[in-house]
């Protein structure tokens, strides 16, 4: 017959059916999740430091003055925002940290935001994946220090419990200068109100108010014991040629006179205290 056209065969790929399963469609989705998460609300809108910490499948905000403690049992999200000299354009660096102790479901939940987070600015963001104690040079240089505090949200630890006096006795192995670091920082936390007092071991007596803030063992450690006979025992080392040859030797171990010394030989007097005199 004429005037019949063959119908025209359509193709499910030319319609909007191609999305379904598809990056741009997993994209729409998370960013759409992202619109509507309340902790994304200011983030990445102005240059700084932005954290927040997983609760219970939840981003929650992370109070600044706790920025760079960390629960060893949590999962967090750092955000970085920054601009480069020459440009107004905003950059973006965002980490999720993973605690020691954090359950799957909380570093899960931190590595599903923080996609969100980065579709949500527009994929600009760098991601950066932090686990305790292994951080990288960027994460760390974004705190004076780094606290590790134990628990975490799945253990119990609620504001409440925040506000009640918690006494912590924090060890920083050969590191005088980043423990100064970290007072300073703890001092600038609490409006300049915290007191500071350096003690030395050696000189400081056992009724110190220090240690009275220190749980005592009914026994004492035998380390102690071993420390207190080694405490104020003096050495004294002669280095003298009288041999022909420079050799450095042990004088007296305990007890030190005046005849121990002899004017025309170098020796070095250790008192086991701050100084060594020569």
């Amino acid at each position: 017959m004429s005037g019949l056209r063959k119908a025209k065969k359509y193709d499910w790929k030319d319609s909007n059916m191609a999305l379904f399963g598809s990056d741009t469609e997993k994209n729409v989705k998370v960013k759409e999740s992202a619109l509507t998460e309340p902790a994304w609300k200011n983030a990445g809108k102005d240059v700084g430091l932005q954290i927040w910490r997983i609760v219970k499948f939840k981003v929650t905000n992370w109070a600044k003055d706790e920025y760079g403690s960390f629960y060893n049992g949590d999962s967090y999200i750092i955000l970085n925002t920054y601009k480069n000299k020459d440009s107004d354009k905003l950059l973006y660096d965002v980490h999720f940290w993973i605690g020691k102790y954090s359950t799957q479901d909380e570093y899960g939940t931190a590595a599903y935001k923080t996609v969100e987070l980065d579709t949500l600015l527009d994929g600009v963001p760098i991601q950066h994946r932090e686990v305790q104690s292994n951080e990288s040079s960027m994460f760390k240089g974004y705190f004076p220090s780094i606290t590790l505090m134990e628990g975490g949200a799945e253990t119990g630890f609620r504001s409440a419990q925040k506000q009640a006096e918690i006494k912590r006795l924090l060890h920083f192995r050969d590191e005088k200068f980043k423990a100064m670091q970290y007072l300073q920082d703890l001092k600038s936390k609490r409006s300049g109100k915290a007191s500071v007092e350096t003690l030395d071991e050696v000189d400081t007596p056992d009724t110190h108010k220090f240690y009275s803030y220190l749980d005592q063992d009914d026994e004492e450690d035998d380390d102690d014991e071993t420390y207190e006979a080694q405490k104020f025992r003096k050495t004294l080392h002669r280095l003298s040629n009288e041999s022909g040859e420079l050799q450095f030797s042990l004088v007296s171990d305990g007890t030190v006179t005046r005849n121990d010394f002899k004017s025309q030989d170098v020796f070095i007097f250790d008192t086991q205290e701050r100084y060594l005199y020569g």
